[in-house]
């Protein structure tokens, strides 16, 4: 079996949409070539990166045209440099 492996300090992120279609509140169809690319996404794994602050299953929110879109075993990833990633997301408890 194959996988992706990012070197040096790079970052493999999972760019698989759902499925089905994306609708305006008025009912309109969203065709794919007008949707905007997202801005984040969920870490697959990273390359060798010194007192890294993610981890594979991070979610991170990213420069919007960073990286390099890759398909590859019929699913899409991006592979951007680390110092693209502009956030990580995490989950805290209400005040």
């Amino acid at each position: 079996m194959k996988e992706l492996q990012p070197i040096n300090q790079n970052v493999l992120l999972d760019m698989n949409q759902p499925i089905g279609e994306q609708r305006t509140a008025g009912g309109i169809i969203i065709p794919d070539t007008a949707k905007e690319k997202p801005i984040m996404a969920k870490v697959i794994a990273t390359g060798n990166t010194e007192n890294s602050e993610i981890a594979a299953g991070d979610t991170v929110l990213f420069r919007k045209f960073a990286g390099t879109e890759i398909d590859f075993g019929g699913n899409k990833y991006l592979i951007l440099p680390y110092s693209d990633l502009l956030a990580k997301i995490v989950e805290t408890e209400s005040i």
